[in-house]
């Protein structure tokens, strides 16, 4: 069944409206998103499919083959500072709700099965995600990579296993921060838009609550309730990074938010999360922590697992690999990239 047409959304100096469809063959909590110019001054046309492309695979363009576990030279650097976020915060956004391993045989797991593979030992992994209310539309988050607020929050939907629909807002951005002003009378990040339930609200602390009792069993994890703590070890999380994610670089915006799948605990993935907010291109991630049960649909279709995993409707790549990810994101949709 295909859910109502949302309102339009007009973004300040680079004018666009939202508009929601559900992608063939997949499950109706995976909404696709299109950004469709506005025309001026007062009526929509979507881009005909006879317009010239505006985004396209740089020249030359091949995806990377995935290398599990894999560092790129000259990136080892980058990867240990986003690293650094894990011990601060313990782990928090790594695991799903209710998150449980046990050790098995090989045997016990069938080939078409995922399972982490720890030497002679099967990792079998479960939570008790499914037993929580999924929202049919994504989430929408408007955020950025270096606020330690966002940051909570950005954990609280790795916990929660969410489709989240993010608005990068770096500082200088001229698309999305303007935005959340005119929505919600002030430029405070995060800010949450839920289209199910027509809810908006400021307060990294609150959308926790909210988010926890909407999609959870209502408990906020131990780190994620710690006050002044949660928000210093929060800030601590982005040292490492020395200020990336936070500022804008000119970019182009596509029509299609970008999709990703990814989670907060991992370093590979908050390196490609910070060019995706760089950049401010809109990008629908797909939460899969650990015990999250995306996990097991990815596996069975790409014979492995790993993230981040980038697919971008605009030009129809889909790859891995974060360095290469963010190489393509820059040469892409910068407006300078050399």
């Amino acid at each position: 069944m295909a859910p109502a047409a949302a309102p339009a959304v007009l973004l300040p100096q680079r004018a666009f409206f939202l508009h929601r469809s559900v992608a063939p063959g997949r499950p109706s909590a995976c909404v696709r998103t299109t950004l469709v110019k506005a025309a001026q001054p007062d009526t929509a046309a979507s881009i005909s499919a006879s317009e010239p492309a505006e985004f396209a695979p740089p020249p030359g363009f091949k995806a990377p083959e995935p290398k599990k576990f894999a560092v790129k030279s000259g990136q080892q650097g980058s990867v240990f500072g986003a690293s650094l976020g894990i011990p601060f915060r313990l782990g928090t956004g790594i695991f799903v709700l209710g998150y449980s391993a046990s050790f098995v045989s090989p045997a016990e797991i069938p080939s078409d099965q995922y399972a982490l593979d720890l030497q002679a030992w099967k990792v079998k992994e479960t939570s008790k995600i499914d037993q929580c209310p999924r929202p049919e539309k994504p989430i929408e988050i408007y955020e950025f990579e270096g606020c330690p607020f966002c940051r909570k929050v950005r954990e609280m939907v790795s916990v929660l296993d969410l489709d989240v629909l993010y608005y990068p807002c770096p500082q200088n951005g001229p698309t999305f921060r303007p935005k959340v002003l005119e929505m919600g009378g002030k430029k405070q990040f995060p800010y949450m838009v839920d289209p199910n339930t027509g809810v908006a609200m400021y307060e990294s602390d609150e959308i926790i609550k909210y988010l926890a009792n909407k999609y959870g069993d209502g408990t906020v994890p131990l780190m994620l309730s710690l006050g002044l703590l949660t928000t210093i070890t929060a800030g601590l999380a982005t040292i490492g990074r020395l200020g990336k994610g936070n500022s804008y670089i000119a970019s182009k915006i596509p029509p299609q938010p970008i999709e990703i799948w990814a989670y907060e605990g991992s370093p590979f993935c908050k390196l490609a999360r910070e060019a995706l907010v760089e950049l401010e291109l809109p990008h629908l991630l797909h939460s899969c922590a650990r015990g999250s049960p995306r996990r097991q649909p990815f596996f069975k279709e790409k014979g492995f697992f790993q993230v981040p995993y980038l697919e971008d409707p605009n030009t129809g790549v889909k790859m891995f690999e974060s360095a290469e990810i963010i190489e393509y994101l820059k040469t892409t949709y910068s407006l300078y990239s050399s």
